[in-house]
């Protein structure tokens, strides 16, 4: 780009040969762009250079001596983000925001502001002199100020896409957007018992700034508004990264400036009854507040985790809002025969059952022989990792205990060779699991945008769908909608695999068959697979293609 630039230069007589041999021994030496360099130079002049440049790219140019940059423009924008990548934002219109750039062809820039803002960015061409001026110029601001930015760029994203919504799948990010909790959602939030006094340093104090606060307050609002379950905020060497949870898929929603990491992250920890003052231990809290939004009052939880990385405290935290609590097992998504057979085992009087997936994250085996000193009926274990938690669950099973457990495997069959491997006897498996249920969660199709969607005959039968299915089959897609933040997908639905463990299969087990001779024969007998119970979802409607295979295999 800087030989072409030169070039141009030379062919129309602005410059000698000799000129741009001396401006690129001066660039070898000290770095910089050519354009930079001859202004400082004095050999061109910078509304030489910009006139240039704008034929060069076919992008107007623009003088930025007689630009007077709103401060409310300004502030979409974070002083690292346009020093970063030499830009000035200069006006907006609607949802249009008219960006000086020295580089225009820059996508990365143009996308990660795009994304940032929640704006269409129509680029202008200046001078790398002039840019570098103007954001001395206009980013002169005090600390309140530019705590306020930082508030002012989420909000930004959030009512000014013009759409009502933020969300480009194709980079799978996302500003934030047009919400159905508005400023007055986010100052009604009420932290319940909060001390009012906290002796700190003034890190704390940081940390109660209004502007501060108005931020993890619409943090908090947004993510119940958008329907998330998890929020991460991610320090990185010279970025700050937000992202929310929504349907299992991590979204960007914005990139506060650097300089309110320890503030934020200090807020939130002082809300969840941590100590800001350690920074090298991961702590785990709660945060409880009180939410007044439509006239309502509604009391939610966020279970807070911070662990440190390299650049600072990474925090996690996760939504627990009891009114999304989904207690009809009828909505989960079982099939109708996988329903019945899972209910018909967790009624039977003792024995295991175990329900597996995906590896999330104990060492359970003391509570639990405290447990069966109390002569339960019934014992659930949050997860067994362990021969010790296994052997004792086991002797629980087989002793007249129902126990209810988790294992991370990958399917249902493989959950035998895995309490194997952990060094559980076989006839002790086989006497002691009434049924391993393995489930898998997918997004489902947003029912406001959903449409037919035309699929290749070749790709239904690749899948798993026999040729006469695919022949008559409609499968649906969402065309992307404010509902579903132009996703296409609204909530999530389970795959179930339900193994129930028969006297053929106890057979096996005792001979030491292997997980795939154990699925064959489940199976025949009239197990669904992951995989079955996706294609059922497909065919019906309920999910796409994509999401099926994504999550499991044939």
């Amino acid at each position: 780009m800087s030989a072409k630039l030169g070039e141009i230069l030379v062919r129309e007589n602005l410059l000698t040969p000799q000129q741009l041999r001396e401006a690129l021994d001066y660039q070898r030496e000290h770095g910089g762009r050519l354009g930079f360099n001859l202004v400082k130079l004095g050999l061109v002049s910078d509304d030489m250079v910009t006139a240039v440049l704008s034929r060069q790219y076919g992008v107007p140019s623009v003088n930025l001596d007689l630009f007077e940059v709103d401060q409310a423009v300004l502030r979409l924008i974070p002083r690292e983000v346009a020093e970063k990548y030499s830009v000035l934002p200069l006006s907006r219109v609607g949802a249009t925001l008219t960006l000086a750039m020295v580089d225009p062809t820059n996508v990365f820039a143009m996308d990660d502001i795009k994304f940032m803002t929640g704006l269409n960015i129509e680029p202008v061409v200046v001078s790398e002199a002039g840019v570098q001026e103007a954001i001395e110029h206009y980013y002169v601001q005090s600390r309140e100020i530019e705590l306020a930015a930082a508030v002012d760029i989420a909000l930004a994203g959030s009512n000014g896409n013009g759409n009502g919504n933020g969300f480009n799948m194709s980079m799978d990010s996302v500003s934030l957007a047009q919400l159905d909790f508005d400023d007055e959602a986010a100052e009604g939030v009420q932290v319940i018992d909060e001390d009012d006094e906290i002796d700190v340093t003034s890190l704390a104090r940081m940390s109660e700034d209004a502007p501060v606060v108005r931020l993890v307050n619409v943090l908090l609002v947004d993510a119940l508004g958008r329907g998330a379950s998890d929020i991460h905020i991610e320090p990185y060497e010279k970025d700050l990264r937000i992202r929310f949870r929504i349907d299992g898929v991590l979204y960007d929603v914005m990139h506060p400036p650097m300089r309110l990491r320890d503030a934020l992250i200090s807020r939130i920890k002082i809300m969840s009854k941590l100590d800001i003052s350690e920074k090298r231990l991961p702590q785990d809290g709660r945060i409880k507040i009180k939410l007044k939004a439509d006239g309502k009052s509604r009391e939610l939880d966020f279970r807070v985790s911070t662990l440190p990385t390299l650049f600072g405290e990474k925090v996690v935290m996760r939504l627990l809002d009891k009114e999304k609590l989904m207690l009809d097992m009828t909505k989960l998504g079982f099939e109708e025969e996988s329903l019945v057979k899972f209910k018909r085992n967790i009624s039977k009087p003792y024995g295991m059952v175990l329900v597996t997936g995906p590896t999330g994250g104990l060492n359970f085996a003391a509570a639990l022989r405290s447990f069966l000193r109390q002569d339960p009926n019934i014992i659930l274990v949050g997860e067994i990792r362990d021969f010790e938690t296994a052997e004792i669950a086991i002797k629980a099973a087989l002793t007249g205990h129902l126990v209810l457990s988790t294992l991370h495997t990958n399917d249902a069959p493989s959950t035998i060779s895995r309490l194997m491997n952990m060094g559980i006897e076989p006839f002790l498996v086989a006497t002691s699991v009434n049924l391993i249920q393995a489930q898998r969660l997918i997004r489902r199709v947003c029912s406001e945008c959903k449409a037919e969607h035309p699929t290749p005959h070749e790709a239904l039968v690749e899948v798993g769908f026999t040729p006469d299915e695919a022949k008559s089959m409609k499968i649906y897609k969402g065309r992307g909608c404010a509902k579903c933040n132009n996703t296409g997908y609204k909530g999530r639905v389970g795959l179930y695999e339900v193994m129930e463990i028969t006297d053929d299969i106890r057979e096996l087990i005792l001979i030491g068959a292997s997980a795939l001779e154990l699925r064959k024969r489940a199976v025949e007998q009239g197990m669904l697979t992951l995989r079955q119970s996706g294609l059922i979802k497909i065919k019906s409607g309920i999910t796409t293609i994509e999401e099926v295979v994504r999550e499991t295999v044939a």
